[in-house]
């Protein structure tokens, strides 16, 4: 029994945009047996919008190219690429374009929306359109903000002038065997059922075989990987996308010449022990048992 997906982005459907100039392509959700995921890529044209609404899940979102404008009840702000923000459940919002060309973002729901109950959304009254502000990181007035740079991913670049942030784990960068890792939306940021950060593999990266008990998602952004999931092989190329349920083993593998990164999300937010189930440490200790019996 397979608990994962793969969607290439070679393949994957162009839905028109409706009549406000938005669209969304769905590439996780609840059709695919998710619980906890539902992950798409979302596009405004630059004259676009969506009506004000609310949801009863929560909604992270990376900006990938262009500019948006996000209206919420306490101001409007104008997030450009690389910007990263949480929209906490029943929070009223609206979307806008802006700039010459729109803009594109991703999208993590957690936990998924159920059509049944209309998606778990519901329309409310129009927000003020007010002049947008800039997401400023070090102001805690836009605290559930934040923006990536992908010199973030260099370990000899960690100067507090890059970081431009108080002391936090989004401004700490995990390197192990290889990876780094960046954390972008977590507790920290205002999340409680999700996280969202990046991943970057150097030429010889990689990491083994394991399984977690929350469902992730990847969205491949530059390099080749090779990924493993429930003991099947893929080749992820850039707007490439995989999932893996709860209990799904998987490992990757950079398989290009040069960097792999991805951003990665989950949901529900990680245990604080016992997130990482490694296929190799069982192999050690059954062999560590048979040797001693």
């Amino acid at each position: 029994m397979t608990n994962h997906l793969v969607r290439h982005a070679a393949g994957l459907p162009e839905p028109p945009h409706d009549g406000r100039g938005h669209r969304r392509r769905a590439l996780v959700g609840e059709d695919d047996g998710s619980v906890h995921t539902g992950f798409g890529l979302c596009e405004l044209l630059p004259d676009g919008r969506t009506p004000a609404h609310v949801h009863s899940y929560e909604e992270t979102f990376f900006v990938l190219d262009g500019a948006v404008i996000l209206d919420l009840p306490d101001g409007s702000y104008l997030l450009e690429t690389g910007d990263y923000g949480v929209l906490p459940i029943g929070v009223p919002h609206a979307w806008r374009g802006a700039g010459r060309n729109g803009g594109r973002w991703a999208d993590m729901l957690a936990p998924v929306p159920r059509a049944r109950y209309g998606h778990d959304t519901q329309a409310v009254p129009d927000l003020p359109a007010r002049e947008p502000a800039r997401v400023d990181v070090r102001d805690p007035r836009t605290r559930s903000f934040g923006h990536f740079e992908p010199a973030q991913l260099d370990p000899g670049r960690q100067s507090q002038d890059l970081l431009a942030v108080t002391a936090s784990m989004r401004t700490a960068l995990l390197v192990y065997s290889g990876i780094t890792v960046k954390m972008m939306i977590d507790g920290e940021l205002g999340a409680v059922a999700s996280t969202m950060f990046m991943v970057q593999y150097a030429s010889a990266g990689v990491i083994g075989t394991h399984d977690h008990p929350f469902e992730e998602t990847y969205l491949i952004l530059e390099g080749v990987a090779e990924a493993t999931l429930d003991g099947e092989r893929y080749r992820l190329e850039p707007g490439d996308l995989a999932w893996a349920g709860a209990g799904c083993v998987h490992g990757f593998v950079n398989a290009g010449q040069g960097t792999l990164r991805w951003l990665e999300t989950q949901a529900p937010q990680p245990p604080s022990r016992h997130s990482y189930r490694f296929t190799r440490d069982w192999d050690y200790l059954r062999a560590a048992l048979e040797e001693k019996s």
